[in-house]
């Protein structure tokens, strides 16, 4: 991929370099030392993937990331030092459409291989979600089992890129008495689930916390996929944790999730795609609708990234096409 970088530390930019270096296949097109010159660099010359760092002078990597994506949009990696020190600014980047964030690493001694292993990790799942162009498919078992009216009401959301800003947003205009369950599937990785739901729950009138093993979808709660493992149902009222697909580059994966959703769950569902990279979620959401449940798709003005909800679109996979601040108000008229 061409990557620009942008840290005004010489000595992280130095790091990054000879982690790159590692994979040749990668190459650095421009170096930026503040959030200005990387949104101008950006415009004159636009890459694969950014690697951002957050605290700059002149202009944060939040609001760089803002600008870039409005104006010139690209796959954006939040770099910075001690990300688990930034939540805050983490999930503002991702609001605004950052795909995920990792530590700058630190290249010294004998482990410098070992040291950019999680980098280079996380470049190299972002270059196959933006070339992926094959989703599920029929990889995922689709099943006829009859839906009784008796099961209270599922909302399965799904989100990526720009996902942690939508999602409060639709979280802090439920109502406190919302009568659904509701569980999300977001893009992050499982290092960051906890401080997202600690986030979105200083937004949110309703409970959120990650879900565990065995849980069961409770009204008026929100339970948020945790780990790099695909979120399911796995019985009627019961969810739990599947590494299968293993070749599949979304994790945890909206289209697992929702496909769980047509095989185990007998009541009334609404399936929600909201902004994200790539196609993961629209087959699912297209399954839901053949189902006989209700679908939303976000639309493209207020999505930071018009990727999911644009390949559900194509597939006729949502009942409504919504802005998002629309999307509370409609889900809670249906329930």
């Amino acid at each position: 991929m061409k990557i620009g970088i942008v840290n005004d530390l010489p000595l992280a930019v130095q790091a990054l370099r000879q982690a790159l270096a590692l994979q040749p296949a990668h190459q650095v097109i421009w170096v930026a030392a503040n959030g200005v010159e990387a949104v101008e660099r950006c415009a004159r010359e636009t890459p694969d993937l950014i690697l951002m760092d957050l605290i700059m002078p002149k202009m944060s990597g939040v609001e760089a990331t803002r600008r870039i994506m409005s104006d010139t949009p690209c796959a954006i990696l939040i770099v910075t030092v001690s990300v688990g020190d930034h939540t805050s600014q983490v999930f503002e980047a991702m609001g605004h459409g950052a795909l995920d964030a990792i530590d700058t690493p630190v290249l010294s001694g004998n482990n410098m291989q070992d040291n950019a292993a999680p980098l280079l990790a996380k470049i190299n799942t972002i270059a196959k979600l933006i070339n992926d162009k094959d989703p599920l498919k029929n990889r995922l078992q689709q099943s006829g089992i009859a839906r009784s009216t008796k099961q209270d009401w599922l909302v399965g959301i799904g989100a990526s890129a720009g996902g942690p800003a939508a999602l409060a947003t639709l979280l802090q205009d439920l109502p406190t008495d919302f009568p659904a369950a509701i569980v999300v599937v977001q893009h992050v990785d499982e290092r960051f689930v906890g401080g997202m739901v600690d986030w979105l729950n200083q937004r949110s009138a309703l409970p959120i916390r990650v879900a565990n093993e065995g849980d069961q979808p409770i009204v008026g709660n929100v339970l948020i996929a945790g780990s790099n493992d695909h979120l399911r149902l796995k019985a009627a009222d019961r969810l739990g944790y599947t590494s299968d697909p293993r070749d599949y580059v979304y994790r945890p994966s909206v289209d697992v999730f929702f496909h769980s959703i047509c095989e185990f769950w007998r009541g009334s569902a609404i399936g929600v795609l909201l902004t994200g990279m790539g196609r993961d979620g629209a087959t699912g959401l297209k399954a839901l609708r053949n189902d006989g449940h209700y679908t939303i798709a976000q639309d493209q003005a207020s999505s930071a990234v018009y990727g999911m909800p644009k390949a559900a679109a194509e597939l006729n996979a949502a009942v409504d096409i919504l802005p998002l601040r629309d999307v509370a108000h409609r889900l809670t008229t249906l329930v």
